[in-house]
């Protein structure tokens, strides 16, 4: 390993680090604008700018300089602070300043390092050059003549997002960014160029002007809005959600989310559950939380009891439930709305065994069933990097537009009993293989027969859901044998809808339907007693995403109106219903779920054990549908949102928008 002395301090820094690398692990702050470690190296803003010897006696870019032995770094020379003021001079020569109007103000990179680098003064009198706004959808914000060309967002839509929509026009100082032709970004991350600009270039169109980042409260949380399970911090103001930003955990998200992650939170304050409601004489009126009770206990006495879980629900809500309904002496628990019915016996077998982290390491992929894109974005851009590093991937199912070269094998499930056989050669002869089995493969019954492939290629086997709380409720028991329809076989009297939207409610037939949600959606519609809950920003909750690993969340703000916290009501029914379901605050409930799970107790991967064997006799058949029709509308917290809704307009149906004038 190279030995590099910085500022006097000698340090050994590994093989291919370059200088800046090397100052940082030293301890030492080298501004920079255009770098970004998980971005291509630019070299176009100057500002890292170090002295080094040997070499010629001027300041150095040290991103792009790589680190070699014997080399002597200072970043605190007189050299160096002249050479910094220079480029920031530079920089701020065509700046506007409207710092007071611009929302990146009090988190923008430029302001931090004028202070910190810059001369304090100007000696420019020129006119300053505009740049005329581009459009670049209806999530990004643009004021291009703040841009100072790091080309940040250029590098993240080619090499991250794998959609080629940005890029630069014309040459030096008439230089321009823009998207292809000014038409919207249409992917699926194409907000995370928000947080990777440096200025106020291109900031949050549907956030623009709400708060300064000093006014918000920021609270650690997990996104919901998919089954990865997005580190993500919550920023409110009051008892309103504002915004959602990433947070950086290399082993799930790395440091991007979704655009449904990051925009879908309008929908927190729209068409709101926040008064109880019961059905009398066929209409939903206004009642009281007694009244409720009692007409839910009127219809459980001696009758059966069912409760089916939602997509967006936390561990301890189902554990709640799961309480509640061992106590009234029933099993008839479901999750899987829309009446999937793979087995569970084993956990492994329906889990992301090879991690998110683990993928990109993949040499051929074998996709069955599965629409990534819109499925699961960040694994998405996890495939690109395995793509990159030269794996062949395959998928089974109809065509979707990929941002990585794939050969689609067909439509129909039944492919995978006949595979073409250079594809069994590449998969039998790859050091790493993997297979990725989806909800439209689940459904084509193809989990065994894509399990009975994984192990005769020795392949990584995964499932990916789409659901938030899929594994999770998996882990507690969430499950029949044949799915919902053991459900409505067992004619309950009474079933409990946990913010359940995709349920077909008409087949349970003369059952009291109790809804326990947040948002005025289709469960609630079906309803006949609809009980006002918190969503995932309202209160706390333990996540398990689709490789099983258990993840915290934190309560943002408070829920509206008389919705109460999901486990208190359930809490309040088992006193209505005359049972004991052994806790009375939240940290009795999570202390008696991870008794009773205990991989629910600790964060981190949980572990399923080994994967069983294939079962030979099961045959995959009929064309794959893939289960996400609308990316944009996928919970009934998205359906809510008006950006979400425009999203789904615009980028997916091709509607126009006017814009107004600004």
């Amino acid at each position: 390993m190279p030995k590099v002395t910085v500022d006097g301090q000698e340090i050994e820094v590994p093989h291919g680090a370059t200088v800046l690398q090397a100052c940082e692990l030293a301890g030492k702050e080298i501004p920079r604008f255009c770098y970004h470690e998980r971005l291509s190296i630019a070299g176009n803003c100057r500002m890292c700018l170090v002295e080094v010897k040997p070499g010629p006696p001027k300041p150095q870019a040290s991103c792009a300089l790589p680190a070699a032995d014997g080399q002597e770094i200072r970043t605190d020379s007189d050299m160096v602070r002249t050479a910094r003021e220079g480029v920031m001079e530079f920089l701020l020569i065509n700046h506007p300043l409207d710092c007071p109007i611009c929302d990146q103000g009090g988190e923008c990179d430029l302001q931090d390092q004028a202070i910190a680098y810059g001369r304090g003064a100007s000696r420019y009198e020129e006119n300053k050059r505009a740049v005329t706004e581009k459009y670049m959808g209806p999530l990004v914000k643009t004021i291009m003549t703040r841009c100072i060309h790091c080309t940040r967002c250029v590098r993240f839509s080619e090499e991250v997002a794998g959609v080629d929509e940005i890029g630069a026009l014309y040459r030096g100082e008439d230089m321009q960014i823009t998207t292809y032709l000014e038409h919207a970004a249409k992917h699926e991350l194409s907000a995370n160029v928000i947080d990777l600009c440096p200025v106020g270039a291109l900031t949050s169109r549907p956030y623009a002007y709400e708060a300064r980042p000093w006014e918000l409260s920021k609270t650690l949380s997990i996104d919901v809005s998919d089954a990865m399970g997005a580190n993500i911090r919550v920023d409110s103001r009051g008892g309103a959600v504002l915004r959602v930003l990433p947070r950086i955990n290399d082993d799930v998200n790395e440091e991007w989310i979704s655009d449904k992650a990051r925009y879908q939170v309008d929908g927190l304050a729209l068409r709101r559950l926040d008064k109880v409601w019961l059905r009398k004489k066929g209409r939903l009126q206004q009642a009281s939380w007694d009244e409720a009770f009692t007409a839910i206990a009127k219809a459980k006495a001696g009758s059966s009891v069912a409760a089916v879980a939602g997509d967006l629900v936390d561990c301890e809500t189902m554990f709640a439930a799961k309480a509640l309904l061992a106590a009234l002496g029933s099993d008839l628990l479901e999750s899987r709305q829309t009446g999937m019915s793979y087995p569970t016996d084993s956990l492994a077998l329906v889990n992301f065994n090879s991690t998110f982290a683990g993928i990109e390491e993949a040499d051929a992929i074998l996709i069955v069933g599965s629409h990534v894109r819109w499925e699961a974005p960040l694994l998405n851009a996890r495939l690109r990097k395995a793509v990159k590093r030269g794996a062949k991937v395959f998928i089974v199912g109809p065509h979707w537009e990929t941002t990585f070269p794939a050969e689609f094998l067909g439509e129909d499930a039944g492919v995978l009993h006949k595979l073409p056989g250079h594809v069994g050669e590449v998969m039998s002869k790859a050091e790493r293989p993997a297979v990725i089995v989806g909800g439209g493969g689940l459904v084509a019954g193809a989990l065994h027969p894509a399990l009975a492939l994984a192990q005769a290629w020795n392949a990584g086997f995964n499932v990916l859901h789409f659901s938030a709380a899929r594994m999770g409720a998996l882990m507690l028991g969430f499950a029949q044998k044949g799915g919902i329809a053991d459900m409505v076989n067992a004619k309950p009297k009474l079933l409990l809808s946990l913010g359940a939207d995709e349920v077909d409610y008409s087949a349970f037939g003369d059952a009291l339907k109790v809804y326990i949600g947040h948002h005025g959606d289709k469960g609630a519609h079906a309803a006949d007693v609809i009980l006002p809950a918190s969503a995932y920003t309202e209160k706390p909750g333990t996540y398990v995403n689709t490789e099983g690993r258990v993840q915290l969340a934190d309560k943002a703000v408070f829920a509206p109106g008389d919705a109460r916290e999901d486990w208190t009501i359930l809490r309040a029914l088992a006193d209505a219903l005359g049972v004991n379901v052994g806790f009375d605050s939240f940290t009795e409930l999570r202390a008696a779920m991870a008794a009773a799970v205990p991989a629910l107790g600790r964060e981190g991967l949980a572990d399923y054990g080994p994967l069983p064997k294939a079962d030979a006799k099961a045959k995959a058949a009929g064309a794959i549908v893939y289960p996400i029709k609308d990316f944009y509308l996928t919970n009934p917290i998205a359906r809510a949102s008006h950006t979400m809704q425009r999203c789904s307009a615009e980028l997916l149906h091709g509607e126009d928008f006017a814009e107004a004038a600004e």
